[in-house]
C-alpha cells in the first residue's frame, strides 16, 4: 500500500512535468494554447511546470536515498553524537 501511494506521489508531478514539454513544445512550434494570451507566456508556465515537476521528483528520490545512506558522504546526514 505504501508503494502504491509513493507511486501516485510521483505520476502527480511527473504529468505536471509532461505538461510543460508539451507546452514548451507547442511555444516553439506556434500553437497557442486557449488559457495563454501570448507565446512566451505560454513557454514561461511550462519551464515553470517543467523543473517544478522536476524538481519534486529529484528531491523526493534524494529524500529516500538519503534516509537509506545510499548517497555520497557529503550529502549524508551529520549525526549529533
Amino acid at each position: 500500500m505504501i508503494r502504491l501511494i509513493a507511486l501516485i506521489i510521483l505520476v502527480i508531478p511527473g504529468c505536471f512535468a509532461a505538461l510543460g514539454i508539451k507546452l514548451m513544445r507547442d511555444m516553439t512550434f506556434g500553437i497557442l494554447q486557449s488559457p495563454f494570451p501570448y507565446l512566451w507566456l505560454q513557454f514561461l508556465i511550462g519551464f515553470i511546470f517543467f523543473i517544478g515537476g522536476l524538481g519534486f521528483i529529484a528531491g523526493f528520490i534524494f529524500y529516500r536515498d538519503r534516509k537509506r545512506n545510499k548517497v555520497q558522504k557529503r550529502f549524508r546526514k551529520k549525526s549529533n553524537i
